[in-house]
């Protein structure tokens, strides 16, 4: 019978830097298959998911850019995604449309007057419902079906099952494209920021928000840094993000530190796989005070970039 190390092994492929091509890269961290799950994909790809980092994790000697070779290979990804429910996800809906309004309000001093918003990986829709209410034309689409259906009831938009190719999306089409946490899920991040340029207005404007390996608190934590997760196949800096905008024909406007709101309850119940006492004993306390509800603003290396299709000469 074969072991889970083994046949979690035999899921994997090596790939190339996505940023430079280069096969040329020096270990961060080694892997430890031992830990790894090869029944529970779905679980591991839920947009809750929590699942430690399992899978080798390398920076590219070349260009500096971090991501996990070998992975999983692309089409056990994809599937991992699109299957599946995650109703712990959709019961923070209230934060992310705090977290929401506040990025929309930066949106909205690039792009004043409301048009025609693309939202990929909109997990449970919650930037679109916001966004909705603001007087913007939504779309959005989401590989898991589960969540996009439930997205779709729940704010009384559409959101396409799938991805941006099975939107058959035309040139030129919107005016704002935002990929809130997705950018590091994707197999191939290259081809999907040329993708989002290819759908942008030659005015437009790309939001990009990733967890930052560079930031103090991922280097601080190390291989604790609550980031590192097996979903999680590229790991950008300010640096590389900037050089994988350039490449794909955007021009970077800013790059600010991205706060987030969540359910006190959740961050300690989410604290769980790190810091297990503190999350124990942290959720007993909240619950006796009843204040797992609370709203907390947080803060663990996340970053956003404002980006615009770079002019053609």
């Amino acid at each position: 019978m074969t072991n889970p190390n083994e046949q979690y092994q035999a899921l994997l492929e090596n790939i190339p830097c996505n940023l430079c091509g280069a096969d040329d890269y020096e270990v961060v961290y080694p892997p430890r298959y031992e830990d790894a799950r090869p029944d529970d994909i779905l679980e591991t790809f839920r947009s809750s998911g929590d699942e430690i980092l399992v899978d080798q994790l390398v920076r590219c000697k070349q260009c500096g850019l971090q991501y996990l070779t070998p992975r999983l290979k692309s089409d056990v990804v994809i599937t991992g995604y699109s299957e599946g429910t995650d109703e712990a996800f959709i019961s923070q809906n209230k934060g992310r449309e705090l977290t929401f309004a506040k990025s929309l309000n930066l949106i909205e001093t690039f792009k004043p007057q409301r048009g025609r918003i693309l939202d990929v990986g909109t997990a449970g829709g919650a930037f679109l419902g916001v966004a909705h209410r603001r007087g913007w034309e939504v779309s959005g689409c989401e590989p898991n079906k589960w969540m996009a259906a439930w997205g779709s009831q729940h704010y009384g938009i559409h959101i396409q099952a799938g991805t941006m190719d099975d939107m058959e999306l035309a040139d030129n089409g919107f005016d704002v494209l935002t990929l809130w946490d997705v950018l590091e899920h994707t197999p191939d991040p290259k081809a999907v920021l040329a993708d989002c340029r290819r759908v942008l207005k030659p005015d437009g404007v790309l939001i990009v928000n990733y967890p930052d390996i560079a930031a103090l608190v991922s280097r601080l934590m190390g291989r604790k840094w609550v980031f590192l997760l097996s979903v999680h196949l590229y790991y950008f800096t300010r640096e590389t993000i900037q050089k994988m905008l350039t490449a794909s024909g955007f021009t970077t406007q800013r790059i600010k530190l991205h706060w987030q709101s969540l359910e006190l309850g959740y961050i300690l119940f989410r604290m769980g796989p790190y810091i297990p006492w503190l999350s124990k004993l942290g959720t007993r306390i909240v619950k006796a005070l009843r204040i797992e509800h609370l709203q907390i603003p947080y803060w663990m290396g996340q970053i956003l970039v404002i980006a615009q299709p770079t002019a053609e000469k």
